[in-house]
């Protein structure tokens, strides 16, 4: 018979994404939409809404939380809400549990700061271009006369955007930050489990957010894309955010 202690909460393997949404407090380590306390099934209720189940607690009131109404969410009108697709009157994860996307995870970065983050990730990642475009001699403004070089032009802005989207993809599906958002302290989350962006949904983000901005409106695209999380509500997302359904939170 073994006289070792059994392992404490440090010894367990850690988990794939430290990050990832966690379950409310006083529900152990099982998931949010699992069994609800007492035992019960969210789906014990008979059609109808008859009474709980057996075991199971009274089933909350319909509406669920502030955000059912979102993009995301299963409120009025909304996927798996009353008139949405597929929806009954408590929402979309099990008759009228609350649905805040945002529940278990650190609060959304402020859009300034997300700002501040994309101009050093400009700043660090138009070095490189410039160094490149200068190697290969493709810098979009080498003129003669009166006449720009188109082909250097489309050569330097080639350049500009396999750069940027490589980068951003990278760092992103790696630990959901860029280098100026590990600087100011804000990582990129999927919306429906605060799980690092996998490598399809980084470069979904990043294509949206480079590509118009390395071919044609860098200027106008960098402030309509950032300008959108200003005013977005209630998840702060940017037009690449909303593509990829991810939001920006805080880590410090």
């Amino acid at each position: 018979m073994t006289t070792e202690p059994p392992p404490g909460p440090d010894d367990r393997p850690p988990q794939d994404d430290p990050f990832r949404k966690q379950p409310p407090p006083g529900a152990g380590s099982g998931s949010p939409y699992g069994t609800p306390p007492g035992g019960g099934s969210p789906y014990d209720n008979p059609p109808g809404g008859g009474g709980p189940g057996p075991g199971g607690p009274p089933p909350p009131p319909y509406g669920g939380g502030p955000y059912d109404g979102g993009p995301y969410g299963g409120g009025p009108g909304g996927p798996g809400g009353p008139g949405g697709p597929g929806g009954g009157p408590g929402g979309g994860y099990g008759g009228g549990y609350p649905e805040d996307p945002l529940a278990g995870m650190p609060p959304l970065a402020d859009s300034g700061k997300r700002t501040l983050a994309r101009l050093i990730d400009m700043i660090l990642v138009g070095a490189v271009i410039v160094l490149l475009s200068w190697i290969f001699n493709v810098g979009e403004y080498d003129v003669t006369g009166e006449d720009m070089d188109t082909a250097k032009s489309l050569g330097q802005s080639a350049i500009a955007a396999v750069l940027y989207i490589a980068y951003d993809t990278f760092m992103t599906a790696k630990s959901g930050q860029t280098l100026g958002k590990k600087w100011l302290n804000m990582r990129v989350a999927n919306l429906d489990n605060g799980a690092t962006p996998s490598v399809q949904t980084a470069l979904l983000r990043a294509a949206v957010l480079w590509l118009p901005f390395a071919f044609c409106c860098a200027c106008v695209w960098t402030a309509i894309t950032g300008g959108v999380s200003y005013f977005d509500k209630p998840y702060k997302q940017g037009l690449h955010d909303k593509a990829a359904k991810t939001v920006v939170v805080s880590t410090g």
